[in-house]
C-alpha cells in the first residue's frame, strides 16, 4: 500500500472463529501470520449485532494463542458505514467503543469513504512503532504483491478427477491443516468466495466426484 512517498505491506487475515487458538478452522495458520505483523487492524462489520463484542472475542483468541499479540498496537475500524442501518447506529457504536477506551475509525469498503484516512493513520502508527522499536529501515524486506483482481479459476479433468487451477486457493490449502475441526466448512466458504464452486459446477462436477487443488484432494 502506497501512502505518499512511503509504502507498507498489508496482510489480510480472514475472520477467526471461536477456538481459533486451539487450531479450529484455519486458526493456527492465520494466527502464525499475525505474530509476524507490527500492528493489527481490526476490520469490524458495522451491521453486526455488537461490533464491540466482536472485537473483544477476536482479541481474546489472539491473547490465548500468544499473549504478546495483545501488546501490539491496534487500529479499530468499523466497516459498512454506507448502509443506512449502520449510519443510524454510528453514535451508539462510537460510544460503545469509547466506553471501552477505544476510538474507532469508520470506513466503507464499498464506496471507499474513510479508506484514505485509514491508510494514512496506519502509516503514522507504523512509523511510530519503527522508531520506538529501533528497527532500521535499511533492512531488506521481501514484498508480496497481491494477485491481480479478476483472475478467474480454471478447471479441467484429469481422468476422473476435476483439477482446479486457482493460485489464491492453492496458497490457502498449502498452509492448511486439513485434518483440523471446522476446516471443511471454512474451505467451502473459500471455494464460494473465490468463484471455484461456480467454475466446478460449470465444468460438470457432481456430488461424489473427486476434486483436487494443489496438494489437497476431496470429494465434492
Amino acid at each position: 500500500v502506497e501512502v505518499g512517498q512511503r509504502s507498507f505491506v498489508l496482510a489480510e487475515i480472514p475472520g477467526l472463529i471461536d477456538g481459533a487458538h486451539l487450531g479450529r478452522g484455519l486458526g493456527h495458520d492465520f494466527l502464525r501470520h499475525i505474530v509476524r505483523t507490527k500492528i493489527l487492524i481490526h476490520l469490524i462489520d458495522g451491521s453486526s449485532a455488537s461490533p464491540l463484542e466482536n472485537m473483544i472475542r477476536v482479541n481474546a483468541e489472539l491473547s490465548l494463542f500468544d499473549s504478546a499479540l495483545a501488546q501490539k498496537p491496534q487500529l479499530i475500524v468499523v466497516n459498512k458505514i454506507d448502509l443506512p442501518q449502520v449510519q443510524a447506529r454510528l453514535a451508539e457504536i462510537k460510544d460503545a467503543f469509547n466506553s471501552a477506551g477505544t476510538i474507532p475509525l469508520f470506513v466503507s469498503a464499498a464506496t471507499g469513504e474513510g479508506v484514505a484516512g485509514l491508510m494514512a493513520e496506519t502509516m503514522e502508527v507504523l512509523q511510530s512503532v519503527t522508531v520506538e522499536g529501533g528497527i532500521s529501515e535499511k533492512i531488506p524486506m521481501k514484498v508480496f504483491r497481491p494477485q491481480p483482481k479478476g483472475v478467474s479459476p480454471r478447471v479441467y479433468k484429469e481422468g476422473d478427477t476435476f483439477v482446479v487451477m486457482a493460485p489464491e486457493l492453492e496458497r490457502i490449502v498449502a498452509r492448511t491443516d486439513v485434518t483440523g475441526p471446522g476446516v471443511h466448512w471454512q474451505l467451502k466458504r473459500q471455494l464460494a468466495r473465490l468463484g471455484v464452486s461456480r467454475a466446478l459446477e460449470r465444468a460438470g462436477v457432481k456430488p461424489g466426484d473427486r476434486v483436487r487443488c494443489g496438494n489437497l484432494e476431496w470429494d465434492w
